[in-house]
This record gives structure tokens, C-alpha cells and sequence, in this order.
């Protein structure tokens, strides 16, 4: 039988732990806007209980005496190895947390983070701070380490932003990580601007047969993962490489590109499942043209519901002098 100190332990794990997770690279503000948010009576409701994890820092401080309450608990992680699910688990337990706050170092990769979270901890909020003034430069430089603050992030805040900055640099770069996050240029103290830029697609939707040009593969495939239901019933003409085996059935082929994200290192394969009565005929890895109607159904390959191409023409090309799709 559990004995009652078992069961507090279990029901204390079971316990949901939302996490705000506030990512950028150094000296981009991130101390500074978590010490308001901690001033701010707004944000303590209650009793509860704050870890603040600090995963890196900059040159300014915090400061206890102003926060809104007294049960915030500051634990500093110096190495990136230190992440581990048994020592968060380990500091829920000790300071009986009800929340958590992570300023999280911008040169540590989130995998390694979200990787550690124990189960029960949830990500309630994730923004990106960062200093317009040296945005474009590490973009350059340390474009993997960019993208990764960038890839599932909520909000991003340019801080430092001025008027003659061109939004449109900043825009592509976040859009090409994420459609979805807000983007907020923060020109000084209570000056801010939303992101009004559209982003429409560069190709049509309602044409008899859509069109997708080389150069745009990698917007069109992030597309039809994010919204399959809307290309249901539509025709679609693309260049790609044909896969055969695997487990296909000898009626289909993969139609797909190689897709660069951010850097060299995480080139995946994009593609989608093709109906072709001459399937058997086509070379692996060999590039051609299609034509297809795209349906919604079952397939193995995909373990579930999904897009299935059902080729009405097919022509053999050549390659691509530059075979891997990207956003840029």
C-alpha cells in the first residue's frame, strides 16, 4: 500500500508548472523587462511560489526588494549541462514551486531546455527579446542560433528600434522561422509598433492549377503542413525528386526536395505522397515534374489521414543547380 508521504509525492508531480521562458542573445533586455514583470502586482495573484532560473548574465542585476512578492527563489545555472530533468524535478520539489520563470542564455540551443523540462512542466509564455541594433549582424554570423530563439517563440520584441530601420530585413527573418509569432519594434519606453506587414503567398491559391516555382518550395511545403484542409480538391504543378521503396506501394513514389531551414546541418527531406500508375518506371532520387490532384485519405506512410497526389502528368528533368529548398 503507498504510504501518505508517497502519495503527497505523486500528487505534487502531477502538479501542472507553467513556465515563461524569456530567450535572446546578451544584454538584450531580458533582466530588465523580467524584473518589471516581477514588480508588477499584476503578475502575483496569489501565494504563489517563483523560480527564476538564470541561465546567463548580463550586465545589469536584479533586484528582490522590488518584486510585487517575497516567494521568488533565484537559482543561477552556469552550464548548459546542468539542464537536466533530475535537478528542475529536484528544485520543484525543494522550493515547492508554483511557477517558473527561465532568462535562458541565448548561445544554448532550446532543444536542450525543452528537452529537460519535466513532464508536468508546461510553457505557458516563450518571447524573444532582442537588440535591433546588432539583430542583423548575428543573424549573419550565428544564423542556427538565431532561428533557434525564433522557431516556437510567441512574441519577439525588437528593442533599440529607430526610425529608419528597415522592418522588412527584421520581418523575413522571423517569418522565416515562424508564421505565427508577433513581432513588436520597441522604438524607446511606451513607443512600441506592431508588425502590420502581410505575408502573402507567391503563388495563387484559386488558379485553375497552382503554380510553385523552384524558389518556392519551402514556403509552399511549411504551408501544406500548417494548413492541409485548404489545398484539398486543388490541382498543383511542382518540380521535385521522386523516392521510391520504403514500404510505398508500388503505385506511389515520394514527390519531395531536400529543405535548409536555417543551416547546413538541419537539411530534412520535404515531400509528399504521389499516386503514379508508372511509378515502378521513375529513377530514385530522379528529378521530374508533376501534375497532380491533391486528396485527403489515408495512406501508411503516413500513419494517418492526409495530402495524397494523384499525378495526372509527369515529366522527367533535370536536376536543380541548387537542389536544397530554402526560406531565403
Amino acid at each position: 500500500m503507498m504510504s501518505m508521504n508517497e502519495m503527497k509525492n505523486q500528487g505534487a508531480a502531477q502538479k501542472e508548472i507553467p513556465v515563461y521562458l524569456f530567450t535572446g542573445f546578451l544584454d538584450s533586455g531580458k533582466t530588465t523587462f523580467i524584473q518589471g514583470t516581477l514588480e508588477d502586482p499584476a503578475f502575483q495573484t496569489g501565494e504563489e511560489r517563483t523560480l527564476l532560473l538564470l541561465c546567463e548574465e548580463g550586465e545589469a542585476e536584479y533586484h528582490p526588494s522590488k518584486f510585487a512578492a517575497e516567494g521568488v527563489k533565484i537559482v543561477t545555472i552556469e552550464e548548459e549541462e546542468e539542464l537536466t530533468t533530475a535537478y528542475l524535478a529536484q528544485m520543484e520539489q525543494e522550493y515547492r514551486i508554483d511557477r517558473v520563470i527561465v532568462e535562458y542564455n541565448g548561445m544554448w540551443m532550446l532543444d536542450q531546455f525543452y528537452g529537460a523540462m519535466p513532464q508536468n512542466w508546461v510553457v505557458y509564455q516563450e518571447m524573444c527579446l532582442e537588440d535591433a541594433t546588432v539583430f542583423l549582424t548575428y543573424n549573419a554570423n550565428m544564423r542556427n542560433l538565431v532561428f533557434d530563439k525564433l522557431k516556437s517563440v510567441e512574441t519577439v520584441v525588437f528593442r533599440h528600434f529607430t526610425r529608419d530601420m528597415d522592418k522588412m530585413e527584421f520581418h523575413k527573418i522571423v517569418r522565416a522561422a515562424s508564421r505565427r509569432a508577433e513581432i513588436i519594434y520597441e522604438y524607446g519606453e511606451n513607443d512600441v509598433e506592431f508588425d502590420q506587414i502581410e505575408d502573402p503567398l507567391p503563388f495563387d491559391l484559386n488558379a485553375p492549377v497552382i503554380e510553385v516555382q523552384d524558389r518556392d518550395y519551402a514556403l509552399w511545403y511549411r504551408d501544406i503542413t500548417e494548413e492541409e484542409p485548404k489545398y484539398y480538391g486543388k490541382k498543383i504543378r511542382l518540380k521535385g525528386r521522386s523516392l521510391l521503396g520504403g514500404g510505398l506501394e508500388k503505385d506511389e513514389f515520394v514527390i519531395g526536395r531536400h529543405i535548409m531551414t536555417c543551416c547546413v546541418q538541419d537539411i530534412q527531406f520535404g515531400g509528399m505522397v504521389a499516386k503514379y500508375d508508372k511509378a515502378q518506371t521513375l529513377e530514385h532520387g530522379g528529378w521530374v515534374i508533376i501534375t497532380a490532384e491533391i486528396r485527403k485519405e489515408y495512406n501508411k506512410m503516413y500513419e494517418s489521414e492526409g495530402p495524397v497526389f494523384y499525378v495526372t502528368e509527369l515529366e522527367k528533368c533535370e536536376p536543380l543547380e541548387d537542389d536544397v529548398a530554402t526560406f531565403f
